[in-house]
């Protein structure tokens, strides 16, 4: 257990019942933890009640979920996570780490993108996300992020977006206060499995693309059916 200042934790969900388990097996329990569900009918809320999780109810989306998690947050340190996405072993001392830092609430940080997928298609998709956020200093939400409520809050938290949120607020927090934790965020791959390995990935920086140009987002989840 850390004896470092707690964290809250906060988790969007949505039908996410068959994931909650193994994220919330890694979590500290000395850790504020807040499921803010979006409307699930798979149990996922009971589950994580009965695992002694706070549960908020919210409307769908995960810019407003997570906004509202931060707002019911107690801890003055907040880490946004998927819940198909579990922070590998070492990840709390990774956490404690920043935390001490000089600089550490002048920046938010992320984590370092895994899939759970053995093959070829996960291990090339990981080294061109490397490649993105070193280049552009752009990680996505599946990364998590670990943020001081105070800089949070300078710069406006997430917005209620239907998607594209994760970007947005990397944007609005710019490289100088963005640096990468040393452990790996290892998350699901189903999504890649199931729409196409290269489907999933055009259809991802699409989305950013027309993002970057000033498409509302509302129009891209409707493009897309979000």
């Amino acid at each position: 257990m850390s004896s470092l200042p707690r964290l809250s934790v906060i988790i969007p969900t949505l039908n996410a019942a068959g994931d909650l388990p193994a994220l919330l097996h890694v979590l500290d329990p000395a850790d504020e933890v807040i499921v803010v569900d979006g409307g699930s009918t798979d149990g996922g809320p009971a589950l994580a009640h009965s695992l002694g999780v706070r549960v908020l109810e919210s409307p769908p989306g995960r810019g407003v979920q997570m906004a509202n998690g931060a707002a019911a947050a107690t801890a003055e340190w907040l880490l946004f996570l998927h819940a198909d996405t579990v922070p590998a072993p070492g990840w709390r001392e990774a956490v404690d780490g920043h935390v001490q830092a000089a600089d550490g609430a002048g920046k938010a940080a992320f984590f370092r993108f895994r899939l759970d997928d053995p093959s070829r298609q996960a291990r090339r998709l990981e080294r061109l996300v490397a490649a993105r956020v070193r280049l552009f200093s752009l990680p996505y939400g599946d990364q998590g992020l670990l943020i001081h409520r105070n800089l949070y809050r300078e710069v406006g938290g997430y917005r209620p977006l239907p998607l594209m949120e994760d970007v947005d607020l990397v944007w609005r927090l710019g490289r100088p206060r963005l640096t990468g934790l040393d452990v790996d965020a290892v998350t699901s791959a189903r999504r890649w499995r199931k729409d196409g390995w290269l489907g999933r990935s055009a259809r991802n920086l699409l989305c950013l693309t027309l993002f970057r140009l000033g498409t509302p987002a509302p129009l891209i989840a409707r493009l897309y059916g979000r």
